[in-house]
């Protein structure tokens, strides 16, 4: 495809099988992306439609294969395809070049006097030599036009190809004319020679798609490096032994050896050893994360300090990469709803045109009766400035690098329509667990009483709750393995449901457990009421400890807020949006993490079915609203919201529920989400404009008769490429404060 007008042909022609529910084509990445009825029609059907139509579908591969052979790019799965095109592109630009240079300056000073004296040649001889040469231009780089045209006229359509085949066949075949038949037109042989122009065109216009090619290939980085994190080989241990074998051959729980320096191959979870992974390319967090055994490895992260053995979990498909490469694949394929007003005008562009060349034509020539070359002068003019090219590439670009740059920053987008609502949400409500908090209680706060030793007390605590699986008791068992204070056995050990636990611990009676516990005990609690209240009033629960029926201490415990969240709040508020927090906690705990992290407001004890409806109640008052949650327990809010966005831990990633999915835990990725999606819509407009502008204003120009036809050529090559520049320009979009 080479412009708009070739994606409303592609589509239409697509969309009018039967069986097809829709077809959505990208120019600036030549992929389709459709929804089809398998017991109706089939991927060879709709491939036979689009060549009768005047184009090539190359049907897709295996993501399994995409993702393990040696080229490794889904975008490009008809990849050498799309190189030898390239190629061949490139090989026809110099070899037009290469002929037009001196087709200019044979032009240019052959029929100056001084050269006629000292050449040996005649004019006519000159000129059968430029027809020699521009026919070259014509017939072998200048084909890919006249080919493409005839293809589609035969299919009563059109394209640039159309008006770029009209433009200089028309230059071409009244020169050819000219020159051959001379007694035809003998009045038009001194002024009536255009075949600089014919060849000027064509070599312009080639130059532009080189340049537009590689600028759209350079839009492509960000998924390409996301595809080169895989390696091709992995060492898997297997009959007692060690062995090498493709990525693709891996199965569900192999167990794989990573050494250091060594990349991840697929999903897993440690089973031995420890390191540290970077695991940037993923996250987009630029620090390495220590592991060890137990925890979660994700293909294509970098192993690198330690050995380490691990279990495969996820293979192929269902990796996180391949999810990653899927969603990615599947946002740069969706339109925008800004795009639509220029698909309507693609769709009769080069119709249009062409109407506006005769007519053009025609004026000139019978009532502002210039000569019939200077009437088709401007009739070449106003085809050859026209360019659907840049409207068909100023949304797909700047989607395609502002998902490209999202992924690789771990922002995960769906659609491009989700990137456009971003850009617009006035308000952001974030759940409190899991969000703005860790999403598991830790201990923040412990006062053993005067007289006590603190590490004592600790491990008599710690041993206790080791019998425990309670969250706030295993919170005071990481408090103590934090601080290197071990276990130790316990005897005559009893749980209430409740209130808590009691047992011996190296000869002393240990209770531990809330008010009501101590209560039940007859424990007096006046030496530690204050501290208890003042817990309380911060949002913690106390956790009383009474040795042999005696006071020892309390813990505080709360469900601590994330270190980025104030940052990220502040940051929310600064870029103009109401930020929300929404919990199903008491309102004093609400109140305090809302005071800590600087929300506009908290809206408290709302069950989990009860937030898609607070968020009802903002729609309704005419906000646009953005909803941040773990994608799984916020479900309902999530799909309610104008934008959802989940928060995703290592490789438990909500894909499927969210607009936009962070790849890691921070809220500053919620920031650099609403950002991304205002630069690229940004972007996208500024694209939009220049190029209605070019249009607008060039045509005009050239109907006026004020275009020489070769600046038409170069302004129209330089259009699209400075689209597609105009989007490359995101990829230096960078995080802020």
């Amino acid at each position: 495809m080479t412009c708009a007008s070739c994606v409303a042909r592609v589509e239409k022609v697509l969309q009018r099988v039967d069986g097809v529910d829709s077809a959505i084509v990208n120019l600036a990445s030549e992929r389709v992306t459709m929804s089809f009825d398998q017991n109706v029609t089939n991927l060879n059907q709709l491939a036979l439609s689009v060549e009768n139509a005047g184009y090539r579908l190359l049907l897709p591969e295996e993501p399994a294969k995409i993702l393990t052979r040696e080229r490794g790019d889904p975008l490009l799965s008809e990849g050498t395809h799309q190189e030898n095109a390239y190629r061949k592109l490139k090989a026809d630009f110099f070899l037009s070049a290469t002929l037009t240079v001196p087709i200019m300056i044979v032009s240019m000073i052959g029929t100056t006097d001084w050269f006629m004296r000292w050449s040996p040649l005649s004019m006519e001889d000159l000129n059968k030599l430029l027809f020699l040469a521009t026919t070259a231009v014509i017939v072998l780089p200048g084909r890919r036009f006249f080919s493409t045209a005839w293809k589609l006229a035969r299919h009563f359509s059109a394209d640039m190809n159309t008006l770029v085949a009209v433009g200089t066949g028309t230059a071409y075949g009244f020169s050819s004319i000219v020159v051959l038949f001379p007694h035809w037109m003998p009045s038009a042989a001194a002024h009536g020679i255009y075949f600089d122009s014919a060849a000027t065109i064509t070599t312009l216009i080639l130059m532009g798609r080189v340049l537009e090619s590689g600028a759209k290939k350079r839009a492509t980085d960000a998924m390409r490096k996301l595809l080169d994190l895989q390696p091709k080989i992995a060492r898997v241990r297997r009959n007692g032994g060690e062995i090498d074998i493709p990525v693709s051959e891996l199965l569900v729980n192999d167990t794989i050896i990573v050494r250091p320096g060594e990349k991840i191959p697929v999903d897993g979870i440690i089973t031995s050893g420890d390191t540290s992974i970077d695991e940037s390319l993923v996250t987009g967090e630029a620090l390495p994360v220590d592991k060890t055994a137990g925890e979660k490895v994700t293909g294509g992260t970098l192993n690198k300090n330690g050995s380490i053995e691990f279990k495969a979990t996820a293979v192929g498909k269902d990796t996180v990469i391949a999810n990653i490469v899927r969603m990615v694949e599947e946002a740069q394929g969706s339109k925008a709803p800004i795009q639509a007003l220029a698909d309507r005008i693609a769709s009769v562009f080069v119709p249009t045109v062409i109407g506006i060349a005769v007519v053009t034509f025609l004026a000139w020539f019978t009532i502002g009766q210039l000569p019939f070359t200077a009437s088709m002068i401007n009739f070449i003019a106003v085809l050859i400035i026209a360019c659907p090219c840049a409207l068909g590439l100023a949304t797909p670009t700047a989607i395609m690098v502002g998902t490209g740059v999202g992924a690789s920053k771990g922002i995960l987008i769906k659609n491009a329509e989700s990137l456009e609502r971003a850009k617009h949400i006035q308000v952001v409500i974030l759940d409190k667990t899991g969000t703005i908090t860790e999403g598991k209680p830790s201990v923040t706060d412990y006062f053993p009483l005067a007289g006590i030793d603190r590490r004592i007390l600790l491990q008599r605590a710690s041993s206790l709750e080791n019998k425990s699986e309670h969250p706030l008791g295993r919170a005071i068992v990481e408090y103590a393995r934090s601080l290197s204070v071990e276990a130790e056995s316990v005897t005559h050990f009893d749980s209430f449901p409740g209130v808590g636990l009691e047992g011996s611990v190296q000869g002393d009676e240990v209770s531990i457990g809330n008010l009501k516990m101590m209560q039940r005990l007859g424990v007096n609690l006046a030496s530690l009421e204050q501290t208890s209240l003042d817990l309380s009033r911060q949002g913690k629960t106390p956790v009383f400890v009474a040795v042999n029926r005696t006071l020892a201490g309390v813990f505080g415990i709360a469900d601590t807020t994330k270190p980025g969240s104030r940052e990220a709040v502040r940051r929310l508020k600064k870029m103009g949006l109401r930020v929300v927090m929404i919990t199903g906690d008491n309102s004093q705990t609400a109140e305090s993490i809302a005071a800590q992290v600087g929300v506009d407001s908290f809206i408290s004890e709302v069950l989990p079915q009860e937030k898609a409806q607070q968020i009802k109640n903002l729609q309704a008052k005419g906000e646009r609203v953005a909803m941040v949650g773990d994608g799984v327990n916020d479900a309902p809010a999530l799909a309610q919201a104008d934008v959802s966005i989940a928060m995703a831990s290592g490789t438990d990633v909500a894909m499927e529920t969210a607009d936009i999915t962070l790849m890691q835990s921070d809220l500053s990725g919620v920031v650099e989400a609403i950002r991304l999606s205002e630069r690229t819509i940004r972007t996208i407009k500024q694209n939009l404009f220049w190029a209605f502008v070019y249009n607008i204003i060039g045509i005009p120009m050239a109907a006026f008769g004020l275009l020489n036809p070769m600046f038409a050529a170069g302004a129209m090559a330089m259009s699209s490429v400075s689209v597609v520049s105009n989007s490359l320009r995101l990829r230096r979009f960078k995080s802020s404060s």
